[in-house]
């Protein structure tokens, strides 16, 4: 834990451009995480990083401890969507893990892109996340987008936050939804009873959910779903919270899968996005995946 008091020539400047000043071993990108996971106290409270701080304010910031990691490429097979020399789309499959983290090194899509690109990845993620825009949680499968350089990565970071990256889901929930389409605006944080789920919060981060059912069986519904924002876990969340949680769901369901699915069924069908070089407006499917269209063929009867 390290502590810092403001002084006057930090007086009124954001909190995460105040902590770089004051430590400059930390990234941007790390600061923002440490503000996120609640690692950086203000006067003993949570605080964004967009707050000002003013002259006196205590600064405690309880540092994430870096171990060196040796990353290895893995020959493993990748289902490439779409790829050039700037950016390469998978669809991921389900059970693999996006990037290596403590205890889980290899087998994850890091290792097999970095097999098939070599040194052709963004640097931007770090070591462990070469190339890495943006998630899939593991038991979700789909379009998944990489960049190859640092220039596609901006660009692509930049549409994503300005949510100019469109993303289509289907997932199958428990229950018959009443309404054929609706939107669920409801903000999301790390849940206050268990740090590992996130959950509705209203001091939360806004989080925008739009779902449209597609097909209806007796208990299940299939539903195709759109986000505006990028929260974790945000779809699996906003679903469960409704009374509709994702078949499969270990983390926010209760009840056994009568399928035998491991993982919520939740695949992310399409991605649409601009060339972060060329500006041409591209979209990008994944197949549904063959258990998910054999357990819709079983409800069909």
């Amino acid at each position: 834990m390290k502590k810092y008091k403001i002084e006057e020539i930090q007086n009124h400047i954001r909190l995460d451009k105040a902590i770089s000043e004051l430590n400059s071993d930390l990234s941007r990108m790390m600061i923002q995480k440490l503000i996120e996971e609640e690692k950086i106290l203000v006067n003993g409270k949570k605080e964004k990083a967009s707050y000002k701080v003013k002259i006196g304010d205590e600064i405690e910031v309880q540092e994430i401890e870096l171990k060196e990691v040796e990353i290895k490429p893995q020959d493993i097979p990748l289902d490439v969507l779409y790829e050039d020399q700037d950016i390469i789309v998978v669809n991921k499959a389900k059970g693999m893990v996006v990037h290596p983290a403590n205890g889980n090194l290899e087998g994850t899509l890091v290792n097999a892109l970095m097999a098939r690109c070599k040194d052709s990845l963004s640097g931007i993620g770090g070591e462990i996340r070469p190339g890495i825009v943006h998630r899939l949680d593991k038991d979700t499968s789909g379009v998944l987008l990489v960049a190859k350089n640092d220039k596609a990565h901006i660009e692509l970071s930049n549409q994503i936050k300005n949510r100019e990256v469109k993303k289509i889901y289907y997932a199958l929930v428990r229950g018959n939804l009443k309404d054929d389409e609706a939107t669920i605006d409801m903000p999301i944080a790390r849940s206050k009873k268990d740090r590992k789920k996130m959950a509705v919060d209203k001091d939360g981060k806004n989080a925008i959910t739009h779902f449209k059912v597609i097909e209806r069986f007796q208990n299940y519904t299939l539903v195709e779903v759109k986000i505006e924002t990028g929260r974790t876990h945000q779809i699996r969340v906003h679903l469960s919270y409704i009374g509709y949680p994702i078949v499969g769901d270990e983390v926010y369901s209760n009840g056994k899968n009568p399928f035998g699915v491991k993982g919520q069924m939740l695949h992310a069908k399409s991605l649409e996005f601009s060339h972060p070089i060329t500006g041409k407006r591209m979209k990008i499917e994944a197949p549904i995946p063959k258990y998910f269209n054999d357990i819709l063929k079983e409800l069909r009867g």
